[in-house]
C-alpha cells in the first residue's frame, strides 16, 4: 500500500492482514489476541480466516490529567505499567498522583475484563504463537505494555499485526517482538483514524458479540474436523 491509501474499515484491514498471515494457518499453536476495542473487529477477521482462537488483552492508556488524549503511558490488567518518564518529569506530575491514576485505571480494566469476557476464561498463552492485533500504532505505548504483559506468560513467539503505524511506534515495537506485520507506514502519520474511511468507534456490545461469534465458529471448525 502506498502513503495515500486508506482502508475502507477495520474489516477490510483484517482481510488484508490475513493475506500476510496465511502461513500461520497450519500452525496449531497460534492464538489471535486483540486489543479492545478497535483491534477486535480486525482480530475477528484474522481468527476466522485462519481458523484460530480469538481472545482479548486489555490495556488502558494513561492520559495526562486534564489532557487525557496526551498519553504518558499505559497499564494492563495483569499489572504491567509503561511510562513516558520524560513527559511525566516535564509536566511535574507527582508520584502520588501517578500512583493514584494507575490504581484507578487498573480497577477500570478489571471491571471491563468482566464485562467483555463474562465467564469466559482467558486463553492459555504459554508456549503459544501469539498474533497480537490492534487497529493502529500511534505512540506504541499501549502495544508495548501489552507485549510486556504477554511475555510474562512465556509464549513461543509474538507477532504484532496492525494496518498502520507511525515510524516511531514501529521502531519501538520491532525491538520487542519476533515479527511485526504492518501494511502502511506513512511519512506523515497524524493519527490512526486518518487512514480509515470508516473509523467509527467499536462498542462494548460489538466486542462481546464478536468474541461469542469467534467461539461459535471455532467450535464448528472443530466439529467439522472430527466428522471428516
Amino acid at each position: 500500500m502506498d502513503g495515500s491509501t486508506r482502508f475502507k474499515d477495520r474489516e477490510e484491514a483484517g482481510t488484508l492482514l490475513t493475506r500476510k498471515l496465511i502461513d500461520f494457518k497450519n500452525d496449531a499453536d497460534v492464538i489471535v489476541l486483540a486489543l479492545p476495542r478497535g483491534g477486535v473487529p480486525i482480530g475477528f477477521v484474522i481468527a476466522h480466516e485462519l481458523h484460530k482462537p480469538l481472545d482479548i488483552y486489555l490495556v488502558k492508556k494513561l492520559g495526562v490529567p486534564g489532557q487525557e488524549e496526551l498519553a504518558m503511558g499505559a497499564v494492563s490488567t495483569s499489572g504491567e505499567v509503561m511510562l513516558d518518564k520524560g513527559l511525566i518529569e516535564r509536566l511535574e506530575i507527582s508520584d502520588g498522583d501517578l500512583d493514584e491514576l494507575i490504581a484507578e485505571k487498573q480497577a477500570q480494566l478489571r471491571e471491563r475484563d468482566i464485562l467483555l469476557r463474562g465467564k469466559r476464561k482467558p486463553l492459555e498463552l504459554s508456549g503459544k504463537t501469539i498474533i497480537l492485533v490492534d487497529d493502529g500504532l500511534a505512540t506504541g505505548a499501549t502495544m508495548a505494555t501489552a507485549i510486556k504483559g504477554i511475555k510474562n506468560h512465556h509464549p513461543k513467539k509474538i507477532i504484532v499485526a496492525v494496518p498502520v503505524a507511525s515510524r516511531e511506534a514501529l521502531d519501538l515495537i520491532q525491538q520487542e517482538v519476533d515479527e511485526v506485520i504492518c501494511l502502511l507506514v506513512p511519512d506523515f502519520f497524524y493519527s490512526v483514524s486518518v487512514w480509515f474511511s470508516d473509523f467509527r468507534q467499536t462498542t462494548d456490545g460489538e466486542v462481546i458479540a464478536l468474541l461469542k461469534r469467534a467461539e461459535v465458529f471455532l467450535q464448528e471448525d472443530l466439529q467439522q474436523n472430527v466428522s471428516k
